[in-house]
């Protein structure tokens, strides 16, 4: 075989995995944008260190996690963590005025268009390891605490392959699994409690939500919230529970961005949401990107997110006519 025909052979090798890899440095770094940068820099290292496979050893899988793993602790031993408002601040009042955390680097949704062909349902790619709440819960670990939990409970690697790709023992990658699971779970966001409704039963939702949106309905709205929803809105410090609260910031809303919209569905975590653009003269703008947890009993969480990047993210227009 030509040098030039065992390059291609080994890119198509590794090519199939670049969708979950982008996913599991998503759950490790909270950033969509870091998380297509490290998958780069993952094939880029990958492609250098390509005579060095030695398949006797390891599967291409864990080769690569291994490359995509020392990449993302190398990059997180530089950066902090990447909370939600409700994993950073107390609660506020819906009516005190907006405090921009503007020192803060955001946890950020993941567009499910960057998922490209995967399945959202597959075992690589676990819809309850991508909500937001869950990708939040991870930030309160550290870095391998981080690897441990995603490569042993998300994607089923065993204790001897996680250790291999951690660079670590298998007694100590049990060791920081349990405190991994102990720490997710006291922040309450255990990835098996995440249950949720079917997609379309979670869309159904969100379309009755928007319709009252559109409508400036606050009845409407809070007919679809569970009595502890909560609503938090980075890059704003902001953030606040239960149903009164919520209409009560709604009201604010509309009383001081209008009850002219034009709503766009969009998905991201797995979870659905919509783009909101308010009315202005000439058209409408851009106002902000809108994630919602729905459960059974109904809307438990709507992540507001206002910053620009996010919203380059989904290719969202500036504006809409």
């Amino acid at each position: 075989m030509t040098q030039a025909a065992e390059s291609e052979a080994f890119d198509r090798r590794i090519e199939p995995f670049r969708t979950e890899l982008l996913a599991y440095c998503y759950r490790m770094l909270g950033s969509a944008h870091d998380a297509e940068d490290l998958v780069q820099e993952t094939y880029l290292r990958a492609w250098r260190a390509r005579e060095q496979y030695d398949e006797t050893r390891s599967s291409v899988r864990t080769w690569l996690y291994r490359i995509a793993t020392n990449a993302c602790l190398t990059a997180l031993e530089v950066r902090g963590r990447r909370p939600l408002p409700s994993g950073l601040v107390a609660a506020s009042d819906p009516l005190a005025p907006l405090v921009p955390g503007e020192r803060v680097a955001w946890l950020q949704p993941l567009p499910d268009s960057l998922l490209g062909a995967g399945d959202p349902a597959g075992a690589a790619i676990d819809r309850s390891s991508l909500r937001l709440a869950f990708a939040a819960a991870l930030q309160h670990l550290s870095a391998r605490q981080r690897g441990a939990l995603i490569l042993r409970d998300v994607l089923g690697f065993s204790a001897a392959e996680a250790a291999e790709i951690l660079g670590t023992t298998a007694v100590s990658v049990n060791s920081s699994l349990q405190r991994a699971r102990t720490r997710v779970k006291d922040a309450g966001a255990r990835q098996e409690d995440l249950s949720e409704p079917s997609a379309a039963e979670q869309r159904a939702w969100i379309d009755r939500y928007m319709k009252a949106f559109e409508k400036a309905d606050i009845d409407g709205l809070k007919r679809l919230l569970t009595e502890d929803v909560i609503m938090e809105m980075p890059p704003m410090l902001n953030w606040f529970a239960g149903v009164e609260n919520y209409g009560l910031f709604m009201e604010w809303v509309f009383a001081h961005a209008g009850t002219s919209w034009r709503l766009e569905p969009v998905s991201a975590n797995g979870q659905p949401g919509f783009a909101a653009y308010r009315a202005v003269e000439g058209g409408y703008e851009l106002h902000t990107l809108q994630i919602f947890t729905v459960t059974a009993d109904g809307i438990s969480r709507n992540s507001v997110f206002q910053e620009p990047e996010v919203f380059a993210l989904f290719g969202l227009a500036a504006a809409a006519a």
